[in-house]
């Protein structure tokens, strides 16, 4: 690609984000537009200042959006938001770090090497963007010992900012968990795998008599669960109806302030609503039917939630085996009752290995598949390898500049286009693996659209050209794979810039815009439900969407931070952009709808670890090529030293974000003994963990109830 199409991919995707950016804070300020655009503030009770008569400065874009967003503190958003999302910022926060200073690294020592000690091949083409590279460096050049100084400085400080992350995400997780004693999954253990018993034909009796024998002076209570199969089928009837009787009154209601409505009308209309109104009634009663005792017992399930008297009883129960048998009283730490996945309960643990082999299957066969529209985007990019396959399109360069938009533009939105669906497609996999919970299902989408994204944008769009053939040596000749990886590497460094223009200025634009919430808004208040008041449209932060892309860019920008440092200005807009907002949405849009105290940075923690691996390979590599052997050479000890520094944060972080201290425990227990809060605390988490089934129902229908449920029935 040459410096003309990056040029109209740039000013396209600047022009288009300047555009969208200005359009949102128009849309903003109108006062129909705020159960978008301010879902959060609405459902949480808070003021949301808009004008309300019409003015000129409702109708002028603003930038005030950012003032605000760059306002906002990392203790603000840990209080009212929480440590994941305080953790996904700080994601953000990490890249402009870490990317500022590789751009002037990269800017004011690299750039001018590359350019003026180049042997002059690429140097003598202006229209070459391959003279700012190390690509210009010539063969055996004592210059490249300056790029393996700035390779050691970049892993250097790239592994100084992972550690200080590291270690003040911990301390902060150790504080949220103290702050978040009251939570009643600190006092709760899931228990899977219940042996029946025989003598009383039930799972519960077997749950108090093992726990109350082997836990005697912590045990205090337990929460059977049953299969809520049947339960869910009544209740999506009794909503079905319920959301009947609404529309009849809401058009019964209508038509009488038009004074339209006919008396036979409206006596048809009252008739409907009286059967509708018995209908429920009857659900009812069959609800009421399933939640007897009998009923419920040949409902039983080997699980169940168990309330202990101190959070030191349960971390002991939750984190040590209780039989022999490792594969019955399999016992767990509760998650919290608002991220609990009912229905997942109801899976037989012995079951879930074949449930979650299933989900790595189908993600690889998609990942299989996907290679067939990346590998035709890196026919577009090419333009001499689109003429070879396709010789009409030869005809693109009679039209001037369209050239230059084919190869420079249209290859990383259509990209983008065809990876912005994955994210959907492997989080609707994952809700079939039987996480009992919704964290650790984003968690594990998170993960699996991460590697996916590395195999096919990333490794897929390096092996650009005879596919089959290029991997067939990478596994007859694994030794070759640094080299290879480095050549693929400096060809591809333009489309990469290219990719992160659009994925950040474009996709960054269109995430603030919300454009599928306001087509729908506006088809649904014009077509089918005119004159209803609209409610916020809340929705949790896509973690499992945001995070591998993000991620993705970071390894990118990574591996290219001394093989191409121009790229590295345009990573730090991306993060720039992306955190003012990601701030503005987390204030304003997005709701919190658990709360993991940040089991998330292990991963991403992992996934900047992984991308500096990979650019340290590339660089083994590339120094190979360059007939350099001894920079190779040196630089397997910086390979070898981030792997240990890997090795050492998992044995001095890690532990602590997927297991409870019982020292802390035990501390946050002596608390709430002092302060008289422990009974308080353990009565909620007994009540907390109450399953669907049991919970009381309210299904009369009248003017002043709720046509809410009041079961969540997931």
């Amino acid at each position: 690609m040459n410096a003309e199409s990056l040029l109209v991919s740039a000013s396209i995707n600047i022009g288009f984000a300047l555009l969208i950016l200005s359009l949102f804070s128009i849309l903003q300020k109108q006062p129909s537009n705020a159960p978008i655009y301010f879902a959060r503030r609405l459902s949480q009770h808070r003021p949301v200042s808009l004008h309300p008569r019409l003015s000129v400065r409702r109708l002028l874009p603003s930038p005030a959006w950012i003032r605000v967003a760059l306002s906002i503190t990392e203790d603000e958003i840990l209080d009212t938001c929480g440590l994941d999302v305080l953790i996904f910022i700080r994601l953000f926060k990490f890249g402009i770090n870490f990317f500022l200073v590789g751009s002037l690294v990269g800017l004011f020592v690299l750039v001018p090497i590359n350019y003026l000690t180049g042997d002059g091949e690429q140097a003598g083409h202006s229209h070459s963007m391959d003279a700012f590279t190390i690509t210009n460096i010539s063969k055996g050049s004592d210059w490249l010992w300056v790029h393996c100084a700035c390779l050691y400085f970049v892993s250097s400080y790239g592994l100084y900012l992972l550690y200080k992350e590291y270690e003040d995400i911990l301390v902060k997780r150790i504080q949220q968990l103290h702050l978040m004693r009251h939570e009643p999954n600190q006092l709760t253990v899931l228990v899977r795998e219940i042996p029946f018993c025989d003598e009383h034909n039930a799972h519960d009796c077997a749950v108090d008599h093992f726990f109350s024998k082997y836990h005697p002076h912590s045990y205090q209570s337990y929460q059977i669960l049953y299969d809520g199969r049947e339960l869910d089928n009544l209740l999506n009837q009794s909503k079905s109806i319920r959301k009947k009787i609404e529309k009849l009154r809401h058009r019964s209601g209508n038509k009488k302030q038009s004074m339209d409505l006919l008396e036979s009308e409206a006596l048809r209309n009252d008739a409907e609503m009286e059967r509708l109104k018995e209908q429920l009634r009857d659900i009812g009663h069959k609800i009421q039917f399933t939640q007897t005792k009998d009923q419920l017992q040949a409902k039983e399930l080997p699980v169940a939630f168990i309330t202990f008297k101190s959070r030191w009883g349960a971390a002991l129960a939750a984190q040590s085996q209780q039989t022999s048998n490792p594969i019955i009283w399999v016992t767990e730490m509760a998650p919290e009752p608002r991220d609990v996945l009912w229905k997942n309960l109801a899976i037989p643990y012995r079951y879930l290995p074949l449930y979650k082999f299933g989900v790595y299957v189908s993600v690889t066969v998609l990942t299989i598949f996907f290679a067939v529209p990346v590998t035709a985007v890196q026919g577009i990019a090419k333009f001499e390898r689109l003429k070879k396959w396709f010789p009409p399109a030869m005809a693109v360069q009679l039209i001037p500049g369209f050239n230059s938009f084919v190869t420079g533009y249209l290859p990383s939105a259509i990209l983008n286009g065809f990876v912005y669906i994955v994210p959907f497609a492997i989080i609707e996999m994952a809700k079939i693996a039987g996480y009992i919970s919704r964290s650790r299902k984003d968690i594990k989408a998170c993960n699996m659209v991460f590697y996916f994204l590395v195999g096919n944008v990333f490794f897929l769009s390096l092996l650009s050209g005879s596919l089959i053939d290029q991997i067939g040596e990478y596994f007859s000749n694994p030794k070759d794979f640094p080299g290879r990886l480095a050549s693929a590497a400096t060809a591809q460094a333009d489309f990469f810039m290219t990719y992160i223009l659009t994925n950040g200025l474009s996709g960054f634009s269109l995430e603030i815009l919300q454009p599928g919430l306001l087509i729908w808004e506006v088809m649904r208040s014009h077509i089918w439900d005119r004159g209803k008041k609209t409610r916020p449209y809340l929705t949790s932060l896509p973690y499992y969407r945001t995070i591998p892309f993000v991620s993705l860019c970071m390894l990118i920008g990574m591996v290219y931070a001394v093989v191409s440092p121009l790229l590295l200005p345009f990573l730090v807009v991306y993060f720039c952009l992306g955190y003012v907002v990601f701030i503005n949405q987390i204030q304003d849009v997005y709701i919190t709808t658990y709360e993991t105290c940040g089991q998330y940075w292990p991963y991403i923690h992992h996934y900047i670890l992984v991308a500096i691996v990979i650019m340290q390979i590339t660089m083994i590599g590339l120094f190979g090529l360059k007939s350099k052997p001894a920079a190779s050479f040196c630089t397997v000890p910086l390979l070898v030293l981030t792997l240990l520094f890997n090795e050492y944060c998992k044995a001095r972080f890690l532990p602590t974000f997927y297991q409870f201290s019982v020292k802390d425990a035990r501390d946050r227990d002596d608390f709430d003994e002092k302060t008289d809060l422990m009974e308080p605390n353990i009565q909620n988490a007994i009540e907390a963990y109450s399953p669907p089934c049991l919970r009381p129902l309210d299904l009369e229908d009248g003017e002043t109830s709720s046509m809410q449920p009041l079961i969540n029935a997931t």
